[in-house]
C-alpha cells in the first residue's frame, strides 16, 4: 500500500512534495497559461485530441484538468463494453481495408426482426471530431433507433484521423467502406443500391464528400479490395458539416481555422491559405454538380466552431445545380445542440431516409427553421 501511495502522490504532482509545479505548468514552456501538442512529452501527445474538447488545437488548465478526472475514473472503473442496442445484432470491427490500419474497419448494425425479407437498406454514419478524434462506436446509438424497427441495416465507420493521414486519407477510407457494403450485401441480405450516408461535424464533411464526389479522381482511393464496386450513394443527412474550408474563417467562431493547429489545416497537411487547392479538394463545395445525391442539411445559428453560413453556402450551391436540398435551421442552436427541436430533427432524418431510401410518398420535406429553445 505504501508503495502505491507513493507513486499516485509522485504522478498527480502533489504540492506536499516541495511545492512542485503541476504537468501542466511544467510542460506550458512559454508560460502563455496554454499547451501546444509539441509542448506535451511524446507519450502524452497520442491524448491530445481527447483532451482538446473545443478542437481549438490548444489545450487550457480546465481541458488538462476534466481529461486527467475522467482518465481516473475511467481507470476506476476499468474496461467496459456498451452492449449491443435492444433488437439489434452488431457485426463489429469488420475491416473494409485488407490488413490495413486500425482504424479501417466498420461496426454493422442488423435488425433482430426484419419487417420483411427483402433486402435493407442501409444508412452508413461517420463519427466527428474534427477529422482528429472520435471512434466509430459513437455512431451506434444513432444507428439503433432506425435498425431496431427491422426496416433498415446500419454501418459506422471508422476512418484514419489526420493524425495517422493527411487528407484525401479520409475519404478514401470512407469510400472504400461504402463498396465493403456493397461487395458485402449479399453476405448480409443488404439492398447495394439504397445506401444512405449520415454525418456530424467532421463526420458530416465526410458525408457531404460521399454526395458530391462520385468518380472524381484523386478523391476515389485505392483503398481495399472492392475497387470494381461503386463509391456513390444515394442520399446524404449532413449535420453542422464545414463546406468550404478556405472561408470557415470569414466568419466569427471560437477556433483559429486559418491557423496552423486548427482542425482544417492539420487534415490538409498545413495552413489553410498557404495550401489552397488541396483546401479546395477538402470542401464539398468545390465538387457541387447537378447529378449529386439528395441532402438534408442541419445547422444551429449561434454554432461557434463551424460557422452556420457553411451549410448556408452549401444548400444555395446544391439548389442552383438542381440538387434537391433541404437546409433545417436550428435557431440559436450551438454545435451539436439543436435543444428542444432534438425531436423534431431526429423525425426529419427518419422521414428524409424513408423518402430517399424506401421510396416513401408524401414525405417531401421542405426547408424550415426550428428554436433550439
Amino acid at each position: 500500500m505504501k508503495l502505491v501511495a507513493s507513486i499516485v502522490l509522485l504522478t498527480t504532482g502533489s504540492l506536499a512534495i516541495a511545492q512542485e509545479r503541476s504537468p501542466f505548468e511544467r510542460w506550458d514552456k512559454n508560460q502563455d497559461g496554454k499547451l501546444s501538442r509539441d509542448e506535451l512529452p511524446e507519450p502524452a501527445r497520442k491524448n491530445f485530441e481527447k483532451a482538446d474538447q473545443d478542437a481549438d488545437g490548444w489545450l487550457s488548465p480546465a481541458e488538462d484538468a476534466a481529461f486527467r478526472n475522467r482518465n481516473r475514473n475511467r481507470l476506476r472503473s476499468r474496461d467496459w463494453v456498451k452492449p449491443t442496442p435492444p433488437g439489434t445484432i452488431s457485426r463489429k470491427d469488420l475491416g473494409y481495408a485488407h490488413d490495413g490500419h486500425a482504424r479501417q474497419k466498420l461496426d454493422l448494425l442488423l435488425p433482430k426482426e426484419r419487417s420483411s425479407q427483402n433486402p435493407l437498406p442501409v444508412i452508413a454514419f461517420i463519427h466527428g471530431g474534427g477529422w482528429r478524434q472520435g471512434d466509430k462506436s459513437t455512431g451506434i446509438g444513432r444507428l439503433a433507433p432506425f435498425v431496431a424497427g427491422g426496416e433498415f441495416a446500419g454501418v459506422s465507420i471508422g476512418y484514419r484521423l489526420s493524425g495517422d493521414a493527411t487528407w484525401p486519407a479520409q475519404i478514401h477510407d470512407c469510400k472504400a467502406a461504402i463498396r465493403w457494403i456493397r461487395a458485402n450485401a449479399a453476405k448480409y441480405n443488404l439492398d447495394p443500391g439504397r445506401i444512405g450516408v449520415w454525418g456530424s461535424s467532421a463526420g458530416g464533411h465526410l458525408a457531404s464528400m460521399l454526395g458530391v464526389s462520385g468518380e472524381i479522381d484523386g478523391l476515389e482511393g485505392r483503398v481495399g479490395n472492392h475497387l470494381d464496386q461503386e463509391s456513390r450513394v444515394a442520399c446524404v443527412v449532413d449535420f453542422f458539416g464545414p463546406s468550404d474550408l478556405l472561408t470557415m474563417g470569414d466568419h466569427p467562431s471560437k477556433i483559429a481555422h486559418n491557423a496552423a493547429g486548427s482542425p482544417e489545416s492539420l487534415l490538409v497537411g498545413g495552413m489553410l491559405q498557404k495550401n489552397p487547392d488541396r483546401a479546395r479538394s477538402a470542401s464539398p463545395l468545390t465538387h457541387v454538380t447537378g447529378d449529386d445525391a439528395p441532402a438534408l442539411i442541419v445547422h444551429g445559428t449561434a454554432d461557434e466552431l463551424v460557422p452556420f453560413a457553411q451549410s448556408v453556402d452549401l444548400h444555395q450551391k446544391l439548389v442552383a445545380a438542381g440538387v434537391r436540398s433541404n437546409l433545417i435551421t436550428i435557431d440559436g442552436g450551438g454545435h451539436g445542440d439543436f435543444g428542444n427541436s432534438s425531436d423534431e430533427v431526429q423525425r426529419l432524418v427518419r422521414t428524409f431516409f424513408e423518402c430517399h431510401l424506401k421510396g416513401s410518398k408524401n414525405t417531401e420535406i421542405i426547408d424550415r427553421t426550428l428554436e433550439s429553445e
